[in-house]
């Protein structure tokens, strides 16, 4: 199957880290932090636990041997700032997040981001007029 050009990717550590997850909690989702009480982080969760709503942005699906898609969301507002980049949750050593599933883990997830490719600015109508 070609690759299709997607926001989000997920590291190996993380999708490592996703398949324990899920084996004891059940299909997931992510929701990127603004930035309150964790910081900016990616927020884990089992489905249902977090409700989003009309004013977040769906980024994408991280696809991982296995699992069901686990879906990405982004508030719209915080969406505006980071629309040129592209997403790579990560899982490092070190406690997670207070509210995100991981945190008794003893490790964390992460996003590590890259500007957008020409390519991808293309691909999601974000490229300069000439």
């Amino acid at each position: 199957m070609p690759d299709q050009m997607s926001r989000v990717a997920v590291s190996d550590d993380a999708a490592a880290l996703l398949r324990q997850l899920t084996a004891q909690h059940g299909p997931l989702m992510f929701h990127q932090s603004g930035g309150c009480c964790d910081g900016s982080s990616p927020m884990c969760y089992p489905i249902g636990m977090f409700v989003t709503g009309p004013s977040d942005v769906l980024l994408g699906t991280l696809d991982i041997d296995g699992l069901d898609p686990i879906e990405v969301y982004m508030s719209e507002s915080q969406f505006e700032y980071w629309k040129y980049t592209h997403l790579t949750i990560d899982a490092v050593e070190g406690r997670g997040a207070g509210f995100s599933v991981e945190g008794p883990t003893g490790k964390r997830f992460l996003i590590r981001s890259r500007m957008l490719t020409e390519p991808e600015l293309q691909h999601f109508g974000l490229a300069a007029s000439a």
